[in-house]
């Protein structure tokens, strides 16, 4: 009997811990997608239209799963694109790093034009050698051979997201009747790396003409400088084109039309996509800010998060809420409060019977 009561009381305790993380979940949704796979090295290839709000990040990186985790060695290559600015600066990085805060190598880039009033191409090669950032065509930054690439010895996922910082010296001011703003995603293209070659060959290609639940998933937690909470429901495939939204809470979704890239070419599936390389004037400052848009990896069967937090090391999940890709440790469990509160009464009941 007594086995019982103490099984219900922590399903019970559990309950209530849930219901107090629901209680205090944030006013505004945003949306992160990642794929269900890690990569080594490769050339990662992508059509973006961003979002244009101040303290608003729209972003593509690869990392490794479970970073997050305390005494873990990070690992996180990052396109992060300010909505500040009229959208026209952009961020390269990679973050490396047991200790937290970890080592950054953030460079602020300046584009000629806004990159939130048409689509851009973004280009990053990861190989054994050197990390490289493109835009439409032109190499803005490269990293060699240096212990900054080295490190970098895990497969990682893919992924993109859409979130406000609450750093605003480093993203600018929020302000919520910006809302709903959007991230557009025509196509990502993968190549891998032969490092007998040491070429970019193979790979797959996705166009979004369809959301492919086998390749991505989308994630449902936050983290402690994340102004908003990553929910599925942001996360919507509409003429052809991947959008990630960041909305306010009970406006979640998009409805509208996805706008064309309409300086683009037909790619083999048929979809307009990027063929042409605009060469455009890039200049580059180092950033004196220590903020970042990683994210945490949660499995679908965890009940609990495993988190290394810290005022710089972004991304460390605080309020997760369901699982996602399997590898990583610090995703919220898949069984609800609701789920757990009547499995305890049931336990209490049959006991009493």
């Amino acid at each position: 009997m007594r086995s019982y009561l103490r099984l219900s009381a922590f399903l019970l305790g559990l309950a209530s811990t849930l219901v107090m993380n629901q209680s205090i979940a944030k006013p505004y949704k945003g949306a992160e997608l990642y794929s269900n796979q890690s990569y080594q090295y490769g050339r990662y290839e992508m059509r973006m239209r961003v979002a244009k709000a101040s303290g608003v990040l729209s972003t593509f990186f690869t990392y490794k799963n479970g970073s997050e985790v305390a005494n873990t060695f990070w690992e996180e290559i990052d396109i992060e694109v300010f909505g500040k600015n009229n959208a026209t600066e952009w961020q390269s990085n990679i973050i490396l790093g047991t200790q937290r805060p970890t080592l950054k190598t953030e460079v602020v880039h300046t584009a000629a034009s806004s990159l939130a009033d048409a689509y851009h191409t973004y280009t990053l090669e990861w190989t054994p050698d050197y990390v490289a950032w493109y835009l439409d065509g032109a190499e803005v930054r490269r990293i060699n051979g240096t212990s900054t690439v080295t490190s970098l010895t895990n497969p990682q996922s893919i992924r993109f997201n859409l979130w406000s910082s609450i750093a605003e010296t480093w993203v600018g001011p929020f302000d919520d009747s910006q809302l709903p703003v959007y991230q557009f995603i025509n196509y990502l293209d993968y190549k891998a790396y032969n490092t007998t070659t040491k070429t970019f060959e193979g790979g797959w290609r996705d166009d979004f003409n369809s959301f492919d639940s086998s390749r991505w998933g989308k994630a449902n937690w936050t983290f402690d400088e994340n102004r908003v909470d990553f929910v599925p429901e942001n996360i919507v495939v509409k003429d052809g084109i991947l959008v990630l939204a960041l909305t306010k809470e009970g406006a979640t979704g998009f409805s509208g039309n996805a706008p064309a890239d309409d300086t683009s070419s037909t790619s083999s599936s048929s979809k307009t996509s990027s063929s042409a390389a605009t060469s455009s004037s890039v200049a580059s400052s180092s950033s004196s800010v220590s903020s970042s848009a990683a994210s945490s990896n949660a499995t679908s069967s965890s009940l609990a998060s495993s988190s290394a937090s810290s005022a710089q090391a972004s991304s460390t999940p605080t309020n997760n809420s369901g699982g996602s890709s399997g590898g990583g440790s610090s995703g919220g469990g898949a069984i609800g409060w609701i789920e757990l509160a009547g499995l305890a009464s049931l336990l209490l009941i049959r006991r009493r019977v």
